[in-house]
């Protein structure tokens, strides 16, 4: 679920303003990092009988520290990217820019070409050393394992990739601008639906690829992939073992997952090399289970419905702010109106500023789609492994010891940070989650 959302915002900020998450988190997945690689049997014999997320004094320290930095660098982030366009737009650096592409040609498509590029590349460069310290922290807590050449080369794809996008989005947006000025950011909303139906699709064939390697996974563990095909099958799915795959993480990651991605047929299952190392077959069949439960409970088109919409009131609340702005800043930072190409940084400061500040709403969402998704991943294992609940739990201390997840988020953090519920709520509910024993219906697998 967290690629469809990294999918969701590359297409809501439509791909330029979410240049402070651009394609390089492809590479880098935000509920699984950490720890050294083990044996499934070790790893099994350290946790049985979980009955709540629990953490070494060593560990625990680690954990909390880890988490408060990246709390830290989160809103740092926020404040140092608005900081940074207001900086391109006192200093007039975007005028310089439209100048430059509208000298190259008089065609729209062409000065886009020239424009978006130079504005988005100047941002991200100055905000490479922040991306940078984030890669550093990654490293010195033991998050990823990439050096420092491959994380380069990973930050210059994302970034072809995202000038590319953004290009032909800024294009079609400032032609909608142009025919009408004053419902442009209702047209380009519903536009933006098709956008992440389309992204959403292409991003396992085209995308993913670019950054990681895979490999079949019925040619590296055929009896999981048996075991697979029970989940899926029960669960109502049409996924061949032909689309299921091995991701090489731990070449740059130590990161725990399985994850369902795409639709129709590009849709297919990943599981990471490094959940196979350290997980139980029965641990992992939890991950893909839980994965799958956002397809068959439709938190797809859910989830494209709820951007779309937030799209639109974002960019209702940025038409009558930058029309407001730019009466009084349009003399001072050389901008001739708001269908001038050098109106751009100012569009991506209060897009992105209101995203920011929609986080809250998006993340509450988002919990709740990933609580329905654990229930749904509990049920759909249930009496294919011998204890789901156990199971579930045991999966969950073992992304919390790898992931450094922390034992006790505050309620603000939780409520703006947290796209998941907090760890050890998902391992207490799964502990106490038992319909079966009490005479109950199950939720959602029946």
């Amino acid at each position: 679920m967290r690629r469809l959302f990294f999918a969701l915002y590359l297409g809501s900020a439509f791909a330029f303003a979410f240049s402070i998450t651009s394609v390089n988190a492809a590479t880098q997945p935000p509920s699984s990092p950490g720890g050294q690689a083990s044996t499934p049997e070790s790893a099994s014999v350290q946790k049985q009988n979980v009955k709540s997320y629990t953490l070494s004094p060593e560990k625990y320290e680690k954990a909390v520290a880890y988490s408060r930095t990246t709390y830290r660098l989160h809103f740092l982030g926020a404040a140092y990217s608005l900081a940074l366009l207001l900086i391109i737009l006192s200093l007039r650096l975007s005028p310089l820019f439209r100048d430059w592409a509208e000298s190259v040609s008089r065609r729209r498509f062409i000065q886009a070409i020239v424009f978006v590029p130079l504005l988005l590349f100047t941002f991200d460069l100055l905000k490479s050393p922040l991306d940078a310290y984030r890669h550093h922290i990654a490293v010195q807590y033991g998050i990823s394992v990439q050096g420092w050449g491959s994380w380069a080369w990973d930050w210059a794809k994302g970034e072809l990739i995202q000038l590319i996008i953004a290009s032909i989005l800024a294009y079609i947006l400032y032609g909608v601008i142009r025919r009408s000025p004053r419902r442009w950011w209702l047209y380009f909303g519903l536009a933006s639906v098709p956008m992440l139906v389309f992204l959403t699709f292409i991003s396992p064939v085209l995308i993913e690829p670019l950054f990681n390697k895979y490999e079949p996974l019925d040619a590296t563990q055929p009896a999981l992939v048996e075991q697979i095909e029970k989940v899926v099958k029960r669960g109502g799915l049409d996924i061949p073992r032909e689309r299921m795959f091995e991701m090489k993480a731990s070449e740059k990651l130590n990161a725990l997952d399985a994850y369902v991605t795409g639709f129709g047929s590009s849709q297919r299952v990943i599981v990471f090399d490094t959940t196979i190392a350290k997980m139980t077959t029965p641990e992992t069949l939890f991950v893909v289970g839980h994965e799958m439960g956002h397809y068959v409970l439709g938190h797809i088109p859910k989830g494209i419905a709820f951007s779309g919409a937030l799209i639109i009131v974002l960019l209702l609340l940025v038409y009558f702010s930058i029309n407001r702005t730019l009466a009084r800043k349009q003399r001072r930072w050389a901008i001739r109106g708001l269908d001038d190409w050098a109106s751009f940084p100012a569009i991506l400061l209060f897009l992105y500023l209101f995203f920011f500040l929609a986080e809250p709403a998006s993340n509450t969402f988002n919990r709740y789609q990933e609580h329905q998704a654990d229930v749904y991943g509990l049920e759909v294992i249930h009496g294919i492994v011998p204890d789901s609940s156990e199971t579930a739990a045991d999966a969950f201390q073992t992304l919390g010891e790898v992931d450094l997840a922390d034992p006790n988020p505050g309620a603000l953090t939780k409520v703006w940070l947290y796209s998941h519920p907090p760890l050890a709520d998902r391992l207490t509910f799964a502990k106490e989650y038992d319909p079966w024993s009490k005479g109950h219906a199950p939720m959602f697998v029946r």
